[in-house]
């Protein structure tokens, strides 16, 4: 039976733990930490080999499983991928779907959005980084005898996490990617997974490259202004 849906199981409320209240001038001061330290977060395309102890995966992974998520189902599963065999095979696939898109499949509007970018069809760190977390978001549940279950607001709560696990690994040093190579079926072959489930992107986990540099087009964010509204 699966841990997080049980038909029929009643409204059970338990007391909000590890609350915490802090002043105003705490608040305000804790909240410009957290955005001078999320906005030294880049994505780059450069990664060093350099080994990352597993635990700390781990660690972070528990903390993308925090994340809230439609009735709680917690939709996702994230296979890491580390063998370099089978980091091999990602490249070789993703890289295949990559020149599919780049000669001819992708519209000129969307090649010309991301040329400032620099992204082409080689993409070396699917074999460099230490770590592939290739992300799956289940469609549906499916319980030990069979039986399958309605998922919720799937690519909504996967995605929340992933942002979670982003944050995590961003927390203690590591660069990150988001790849989404298109179609990734493939990606439930290489990883062995279930057909309930949907490869939602492949996240690059690592140390970045001593000569690792990011597009310039990547510093340029929303102001607060044009980014939001309060009524």
């Amino acid at each position: 039976m699966s841990k997080v849906f049980t038909p029929g199981a009643p409204y059970d409320p338990v007391p909000l733990p590890d609350r915490r209240i802090f002043s105003k001038e705490e608040m305000k001061s804790r909240s410009l930490a957290f955005y001078e330290e999320i906005k030294m977060r880049h994505t780059t395309r450069e990664f060093s080999d350099q080994a990352v102890p597993r635990e700390v995966i781990e660690n972070c992974l528990k903390a993308a499983g925090t994340a809230p998520s439609g009735a709680n189902h917690q939709p996702w599963h994230f296979c890491v991928v580390e063998n370099p065999a089978i980091k091999k095979k990602v490249r070789e696939a993703a890289e295949e779907e990559e020149r599919a898109f780049y000669g001819g499949k992708a519209a000129e509007e969307w090649l010309a959005a991301l040329e400032p970018l620099g992204t082409d069809t080689n993409k070396p760190f699917l074999e460099t980084a230490p770590y592939l977390i290739v992300v799956f978001a289940e469609r549906f549940g499916r319980l030990e005898d069979g039986e399958t279950y309605k998922n919720y607001y799937v690519n909504e709560s996967v995605g929340i996490a992933t942002g979670f696990l982003i944050n995590a690994l961003h927390n203690v040093g590591l660069a990150t990617l988001t790849h989404t190579p298109n179609p990734m079926k493939f990606l439930n072959d290489v990883c062995g997974r279930p057909d309930n489930e949907k490869a939602f992107l492949i996240l690059v986990a690592g140390h970045p490259a001593e000569d690792a540099v990011i597009p310039s087009k990547s510093q340029i964010k929303k102001s607060l202004k044009e980014m939001s509204s309060f009524l």
